[in-house]
């Protein structure tokens, strides 16, 4: 497989007439890196993909592969391959003929390419199945195809628009797993695209947020988790608890203090240094429930208002005596749960899971979902 496969974005920007679809990217993705572009519909992900792949011109700035600029060259010329969301299979051809079907412009022999499709399809656990059609296989396996394909011809460069949004939730976890997998087998960089949040957080290396064309934050799965750079961020990844707040001062230790509603609690994450108002947020795993009248820091008292039932967990409504509403999320102990509807708790908000995020973060992320034109085409 060949080395390289570095990716520079510049300065990207990409319109279509007044709607601006990327507005000023600028990313990299180093070579063999697994890189997730994570966001919803419209954020302008998929514009940046076709834009990698050659299928779009920007409108200003660059896109370097191994140092080199790409921006106008023709995608046949690039060393970068595509697999989409529909396969595109050739439903008269063979699974062998369809994987090998692009490299008959290669210049190599007919038993050659024959040989090059069977290693790929042996890379995808397809090998067997050489002969059957594409009606003749499941999703999954057509799916398996199409990546034969896209690799069969060397690419630097993969990039994948939501390949697995056409199968169903248990195959597309088996799937994700074994993408990975495939891709650090073959350490080919892979860029991937999707709006699945567990998607992308267990696949990817490191992930790109995107909201309203611009990258909100870019880090590890874990950094974008834990760590989240905006409430859009906190918001859009998973599910987080946000409160309305205020930074009161700091302790000596160097955590923030913060009042919501007439409780202080301890912030040991995010802008410790913030005054003034606030967005609090913790993650529902990350609260504790403990027996009514436990005393202790950052404890409140609350009530179950609500459970719901999802299989291997709980969620819990719990309204705190702030006149908030959190979810709470604890492992199913079958018939053990000790806090049924209705009863009164004292809800711990661990100091160290606490974040805190500033009204200047609050603003910006506004102020860039203001900037976007009502009724603008979608540029996912």
């Amino acid at each position: 497989m060949p080395s390289g496969g570095e990716v520079r974005l510049v300065d990207l920007v990409k319109r279509f007439d007044e709607v601006t679809a990327v507005d000023g990217l600028n990313l990299a993705v180093e070579g063999g890196e697994f890189f997730s572009l994570l966001g919803p519909s419209g954020c302008g992900k998929t514009t940046t993909l076709r834009l990698i792949a050659g299928f779009e011109q920007p409108t200003s700035g660059t896109v370097l592969l191994d140092g080199v600029d790409m921006s106008r060259i023709p995608p046949h010329k690039r060393q970068v391959n595509t697999v989409f969301q529909s396969y595109a299979l050739f439903p008269f051809l063979s699974v062998e003929d369809n994987v090998a079907f692009g490299l008959r412009y290669k210049g190599i022999s007919k038993q050659e390419g024959r040989d090059r499709a069977r290693e790929a399809l042996s890379l995808v656990r397809m090998g067997g199945m050489e002969k059957r059609r594409p009606a003749q296989l499941s999703g999954g396996q057509q799916q398996r195809v199409a990546l034969a394909r896209a690799l069969v011809l060397n690419p630097s460069v993969l990039l994948l628009d939501e390949p697995l949004g056409a199968l169903d939730a248990k195959l597309r976890k088996a799937l994700q797993i074994e993408l990975k997998a495939l891709q650090e087998e073959v350490g080919v960089t892979f860029i991937y695209v999707t709006h699945d949040q567990e998607e992308a957080l267990t696949m990817s290396d490191r992930i790109a947020v995107m909201s309203n064309g611009l990258i909100e934050q870019v880090g590890s799965g874990s950094d974008v988790y834990e760590e989240p750079a905006t409430a859009w961020v906190a918001d859009f990844l998973g599910v987080s608890n946000m409160m309305e707040g205020r930074a009161d001062g700091h302790t000596a230790d160097g955590a923030c203090r913060v009042r919501v509603g007439d409780f202080e609690f301890r912030a040991e994450r995010g802008d410790v240094s913030a005054s003034g108002p606030v967005k609090v947020v913790i993650r529902p795993e990350r609260v504790v429930l403990e027996p009514h009248g436990t005393e202790g820091e950052n404890r409140i008292p609350g009530m179950v208002e609500r459970l719901v039932y999802t299989g291997p967990s709980m969620q819990l409504i719990v309204r705190l005596a702030a006149g908030v509403s959190l979810q709470v999320m604890i492992p199913n102990r079958r018939d053990t749960n000790p806090f049924p509807q209705g009863a009164p708790v004292t809800v711990t908000l661990p100091a160290d899971s606490l974040r805190v995020l500033s009204a200047a973060e609050e603003r910006a992320v506004a102020d860039s979902e203001d900037e976007a034109p009502a009724g603008a085409p979608s540029t996912t």
